[in-house]
């Protein structure tokens, strides 16, 4: 008989402790009376050495056939041989009960010197028999929900794993991008500016990606962290445009504990930057803007006469992670020579809820 806790979980699918001790109980009174009735005819005594005959064959059975449950869920551990085990437990079933049956008259009638001539099988083993079925069946149904819930979970559990790895990778090859398109920026600095300035651009490169590493791993931050390295990357672009690149923030502070994907204002921003025209003569201007729920990102369309080439990693990063993290999408607007990016704001509930609903 299995004692501790954790075996009895493992092969049974649950504590069955007291659903033994309970049953058994319940079980023995009931094939008494269905057979006997001895409370019913005979006085207390006899009616308790009569029940206590129905106890022992009760408790030889379950547990006999407990055992045995335990020796094929061993065996036939896979969902696809449920089939054959319920079979070959059915078949021990029919075999314990007769074979107890059996060897049980013959200890009594050693015990008690009385003849106890096993009963015809259709009066009483064919009873048993089913009532044996219908208690164990409830074990299997409960192991294999059990199993089956564990099943669903794990699967769950794998999914979400590779979801979060595909955002750690998401999330990393946003970082490299921005310290790329950073150091070409340091290059023409270098190049156009004094040793000074220079020296000064590393220092605000620093704060940044010391607010990087501060954010950690985080899928989502606030609109507030979010603004601030936004406006700090936006400060490091204006030691290479000058008054040439202007950004409108009109944000207001009940968005400011909204959430975003991390980096994902800044790789807008630089998306804008990246393709557009800026110079004296044709200055940028950039809208940074909360609204319905949403962060949105605008500015008018001037396009280079040589593109750079893309990485492609800026649009399609934001919407993966967006997508991965909360379900929802970006939308994207360009017409009438005017390019709008909006982004989700989101509580930390939407990615909760996103979660729920995958594990559903």
């Amino acid at each position: 008989m299995l004692v501790k806790n954790e075996k009895r979980i493992k092969y049974l699918g649950f504590n069955d402790f007291w659903f033994m001790i309970i049953g058994i109980i319940v079980l023995s009174f009931v094939t008494d009376y269905l057979f006997s009735k001895s409370f019913f005819r005979l006085p207390l005594v006899e009616a308790l050495i009569s029940w206590s005959v129905s106890l022992f064959f009760t408790i030889c059975n379950w547990l006999i056939i407990r055992k045995v449950i335990i020796l094929l869920r061993k065996k036939y551990t896979n969902f696809e041989d449920v089939g054959k085990r319920l079979v070959l437990l059915f078949l021990a079933i029919v075999g314990t009960v007769i074979l107890v049956d059996f060897i049980g008259n013959k200890i009594l009638t050693l015990i008690f010197k009385r003849n106890y001539n096993a009963q015809s099988f259709s009066k009483v083993l064919l009873p048993v028999i089913i009532i044996s079925t219908m208690t164990m069946a409830i074990y299997e149904a409960i192991y294999y929900y059990v199993r089956f819930k564990k099943s669903i979970i794990e699967k769950e559990q794998a999914k979400q794993a590779m979801v979060q790895a595909e955002l750690d990778t998401l999330r990393n090859q946003a970082q490299p991008h921005f310290l790329f398109n950073t150091l070409n920026t340091l290059r023409d600095i270098i190049d156009q500016n004094s040793k000074e300035d220079a020296k000064e651009f590393v220092d605000k490169i620093a704060n940044v990606y010391r607010f990087i590493l501060e954010s950690g791993n985080a899928n989502l931050t606030s609109l507030q962290e979010e603004l601030k390295f936004a406006k700090s990357y936006i400060h490091i672009q204006s030691e290479r445009f000058g008054e040439n690149l202007k950004v409108n923030w009109n944000v207001p502070n009940t968005a400011l504990k909204s959430m975003v994907v991390p980096m994902s204002l800044q790789l807008l921003l630089e998306n804008a930057i990246k393709h557009n025209v800026i110079s004296k003569a044709r200055p940028l201007l950039i809208s940074v803007s909360a609204n319905n729920d949403h962060l949105v990102v605008s500015n008018k369309i001037q396009p280079k006469s040589t593109q750079l080439p893309s990485t492609k990693v800026g649009l399609k990063n934001i919407e993966k992670r967006y997508h991965l993290i909360s379900g929802k999408s970006i939308e994207i607007k360009n017409d009438e020579g005017q390019f709008q990016i909006s982004i989700p704001l989101l509580q930390i509930a939407d990615q909760k809820k996103y979660n729920e609903s995958t594990h559903n």
